[in-house]
């Protein structure tokens, strides 16, 4: 016969699991409305760490591999190939409306513009006393002005040991300035700035402080600066895109759903030790693409990205 201690412990034990189960079946029900876990799909694991997804106007996927300095697309009928092998050791990307590729080429600090045939051109770069600590991530507006972070992480490729600055800050770039001219410092108090990303009618900005663990929402002032701070949820991230509901998408274990809000409302398990970016892409915008370490991979969503 069980003593009275032991079934209260079973009952306890009961109730935790049921608990569980429950939780799991309300998370499935959940991302049922976005999307179908079992259709995560991975497309290679050959490359050392990838980064910065980007789409282009017809639904391709440009992404980076810092460490193998390369950027590589992913079209449309789901074909890889290498786009450069020249990146500027290149992170984030985003396409301006002219087509260009924009990245943060962070293996001397600047940032670069890459036509339709590879080539390079420098758009940014501080003064050589003042280097940048090294553009992570950014984001277009739609006048053409570029958002983007500049967080200090050690490079091994990098002959420097220090910044050349003080502060890790999110910088504006307006569109159709002069080489080191006018750049804007619009937020200088977060811990290390890494992902951002706006809204589609240019009023919102989000950017996360990867070391305080926390992401933010801005007001857009017409003049590019940012106003009306509020904390959206104390969740950190590496980069992070937003789908046409409003809702924001968060990596680093898996992809973490959150609507506008602030509640999450969806996870997207993938199995990687780390989830670093992530763009909607294809010919409807709404092919999730993620990358994640070694690897990148899809998955189909019932909404469309923005970009």
């Amino acid at each position: 016969m069980e003593s009275g201690g032991l079934k209260v412990l079973k009952s306890i034990l009961t109730c935790i699991i049921s608990l569980i189960t429950l939780a799991a079946q309300s998370q499935v029900e959940e991302n049922k409305s976005l999307f179908i876990q079992d259709s995560l799909k991975l497309v290679s694991s050959q490359f050392k760490f990838t980064e910065g997804p980007a789409v282009d106007k017809k639904g391709n996927i440009f992404f980076t591999d810092q460490p193998n300095n390369t950027i590589w697309k992913y079209d449309v009928e789901g074909k890889l190939s290498l786009f450069t092998a020249k990146a500027g050791r290149a992170n984030g990307l985003f396409f301006d409306k002219k087509g260009n590729l924009i990245a943060c080429a962070d293996e001397q600090f600047e940032l670069w513009s890459f036509d339709k045939n590879a080539v390079a051109t420098v758009i940014y770069k501080n003064p050589i006393s003042a280097d940048l600590n090294g553009p992570n991530d950014l984001w277009i507006d739609k006048k053409g002005g570029i958002y983007f972070t500049d967080p200090y992480y050690q490079r091994d490729y990098w002959i420097r040991k220090a910044p050349a600055i003080v502060g890790e800050k999110v910088y504006y770039l307006p569109n159709k300035i002069t080489e080191g001219s006018n750049v804007m410092v619009v937020e200088d108090s977060l811990q290390r700035p890494n992902g951002i990303v706006g809204s589609p009618d240019g009023k919102t900005l989000y950017v996360t402080d990867a070391k305080a663990n926390k992401t933010y929402r801005y007001d857009i002032k017409s003049n590019g600066r940012l106003t009306n701070r509020k904390l959206f949820v104390s969740q950190g991230s590496d980069g992070m895109t937003l789908d046409n509901q409003g809702n924001l998408y968060l990596t680093r274990k898996g992809v973490t759903i959150y609507n506008s809000k602030g509640e999450q409302i969806g996870h997207i398990n993938v199995p990687e030790n780390h989830t670093a970016n992530l763009c909607f892409g294809g010919k409807n915008r709404d092919i999730l693409f993620i990358t994640a370490s070694k690897s990148v991979y899809t998955i189909k969503m019932k909404v469309k990205g923005v970009e």
